[in-house]
This record gives structure tokens, sequence and C-alpha cells, in this order.
């Protein structure tokens, strides 16, 4: 027998905008239709009453390192598993794997180990891996290791592809780099999405490197170039320029809030996605706390490397996200497009949105926008 799900009586948040009062018809994981009631069906279809709470797509974060104790840093393809289980609970229903910067041989080592784990996950989908590095600039290198910064070199990321199958999703590079446009050519011509992250770039070095087919920047605002009245940088590049997607830690405290407003006035909502940038130790119980190989400490809201006080990453997850949207200014549709859809156009999937034909990966949202189910093609996780 088929499985068959109305979610009825919920406020359905859809590109075009959000039904009241509605009711989504999932089959065999699939939603087959959206109207207003759940009149027609019968004892084969199980009826699942909303409350008139908030029916979103589930989360897509592309850029994470960890979450609960499991992250890629582990080695194990287990650990992405056990990753994907995590994020599934929390709402999220795919999402980039993301490794730190390493040197060339570490990295391709370190994928060999975990592309096993992709197509056997349970929970949220993997949509391949998310490489920070390793051709970034030693000038802006955030919390990333001096020592495993590399020289742009085609051969490298080549074996780098390969160890990973393939399955490589997104790469962050410093575009300024000598010797960066022919992996720039590589990524493009392998349907990997290119951006520009851990950049010391200039105004005019970055609207170059849009031309040559970088889409997209890395954690905007943090690790690049900053804005200045003679000297846009790489921060001005990418908010000037409409066509071009901005990658956000939406935490309040990577970006302030007064600037997430900003950015939503100054961008089209379609070039603005929310990312966590979340660390391993992120919702882990007990400590030690230990993020790319160096012990952490979560202060004002962010980790932080305990030797030095430099700020690791965040200790976000998607629902704060979402309502860290929502207080800067964004409109429920707005804040579900760019913890959403906007990731799924990235990548040219059809996920990402609640519409006929889509799989039926959601989350239920109370008033005060805190998850209270989520369905993973159309099975509650």
């Amino acid at each position: 027998m088929s499985q068959r799900t109305i979610i009825h009586n919920a406020r359905i948040v859809t590109p075009a905008g959000i039904l009241e009062h509605a009711a989504v018809w999932v089959e065999n994981g699939r939603i087959i239709q959206i109207n207003n009631s759940s009149s027609g069906c019968d004892e084969n279809w199980q009826l699942v009453d909303a409350q008139n709470k908030w029916l979103l797509p589930s989360w897509i974060d592309l850029h994470i390192h960890g979450m609960g104790g499991f992250g890629p840093e582990q080695g194990t393809a287990q650990a992405l598993l056990d990753l994907s289980s995590v994020l599934a609970k929390q709402g999220v229903g795919a999402f980039c794997p993301t490794l730190y910067c390493a040197q060339p041989t570490q990295m391709a080592s370190l994928l060999k180990k975990l592309t096993p784990a992709i197509g056997k996950e349970t929970g949220a989908h993997i949509l391949g891996f998310h490489l920070e590095g390793p051709f970034i600039s030693p000038h802006k290198p955030g919390v990333m290791r001096p020592q495993d910064i590399a020289p742009a070199n085609l051969h490298d990321f080549q074996q780098i592809y390969d160890a990973a199958e393939g399955k490589i999703a997104i790469v962050t590079l410093a575009p300024e780099l000598p010797g960066i446009d022919p992996i720039i050519e590589f990524c493009l011509q392998h349907n990997i999405l290119v951006q520009a992250g851990h950049t010391n770039a200039t105004y005019e070095e970055m609207q170059t490197a849009f031309n040559k087919g970088v889409r997209r920047v890395t954690h905007w605002g943090n690790a690049m170039s900053g804005l200045h009245q003679r000297a846009p940088g790489a921060l001005g590049a990418a908010l000037i320029n409409p066509d071009i997607s901005c990658e956000i830690i939406a935490d309040g405290k990577h970006v302030h809030p007064a600037l997430l407003t900003l950015l939503r006035r100054v961008k089209p909502i379609s070039q603005i996605t929310a990312v966590t940038d979340a660390l391993l130790p992120t919702k882990q119980e007990h400590g030690p706390f230990v993020a790319n190989g160096e012990e952490i400490i979560l202060a004002e809201g962010v980790w932080k490397r305990k030797t030095d006080g430099v700020t690791a990453g965040s200790a976000l997850i998607m629902q704060e996200a979402f309502k860290q949207l929502i207080q800067a200014g964004y409109s429920v549709t707005e804040a579900s497009q760019s913890t959403s859809a906007n990731a799924a156009n990235l990548l040219s999937l059809s996920t990402g949105k609640i519409q006929v034909g889509s799989a039926a990966n959601l989350v239920l949202l109370s008033q005060d926008y805190t998850v209270q189910q989520v369905y993973l093609n159309g099975q509650i996780i």
C-alpha cells in the first residue's frame, strides 16, 4: 500500500507566498497536491492537523563542519552518517559537509575515507562536499592554520577531485592567487560552485573573478578584504553586484544584525543564503570541545580557539538562523527562501520548495518558529 499523508490546517510557505489553513498531500514521499482542504480523501490517507503552524521546506545548509560531536574531520563515513541523522532531527533536509583547509594530499586522503557515506544516509541528504581551501589567501586565514594553506595548483586539485570521486559541490578559494584560473575553469567544467572566500582580493580583482565565473562569496563579511571608502574590497564587490550570491552566517555575531538588514535592503533576496558554519562540538553535551585539531571554547555565542581567542566558527543551528533573519526584518517567506530555496537553486536542485512534484522534505514550526515536527521524504523523523 502506498504511503499517503495529508498535512492540513497549515500555514504553508510556498514560492508564491503563504497559504493560510491549507493542506499538503504527500504520496510515496512526494507532494502531489496543495489545496485548501483534505476533502476527497479516504481511509487510506493519514490526516495530520497542523493546528495553523508554519509548514516550510526543510532547511539546506551548504557550509557546516559538524554538529553534535560528529563531523568530516573525524575521517570516517560513519561520522558523516551520524551527522546526517543529527541534522535531520533539527529540520535540515540536505547539507554539504565542509572540510577545513589542508594540504592537498591530506585533503585527498580524508575525502577517500568520507566519500563512501554518500548515498547511504538515512537522515539529511549529503549534496556533496564543500572544500574550504586549500587555495586560500595567507593574509585572510581566519582560524585556518598557515601550514595548511597551499599554492594554487591544478594537478593538486584534480587529485582532490578524483579522491572524492567527483562528489565536490562547492569550493571556496581566493580568486587573486597566482595559478588559480585553471582551477576555476576546472570547477566550472565539472559543475562545482566556485566561491570567493578567505580572500584579500581588491574590488577590481573581485570584479575580474566574477567575470571568470565566481558566483558567490563565502561567509560574507568574514575572512575577506573589507569595505573602505576608497577600497570597497571583496565585501563591497559582493554587496554591490546584484548577480553575486552572499553566504551569511546568520547568528547575529559573525555579521551584525544591522548588516543582515542592510544586506536584505541592497541585495535581491534570491542572492542571500544563510548557513551555520557550525563546528563539530555544536550541541555536543560534554567536553573537551575540539575542532580542526584544536581545543575551542564557547564564548559570546561563538566558538573561539582556546589558545588565542580567535573566532573559530559558529555554534549555530538552522532553526536559530531562520529566527535571526526574522528578527532582522526578513519576512517568513524571505527567511524560508534564504534557508532553503536559494541553496537548492545554487546547486540546480529541485528541492527547497513546497510545490507539486517536490520531495516532501518539510519542517513544521510553532508560531515562535521552533521546530515541532520534521518530515523527510514524507516520513516523520
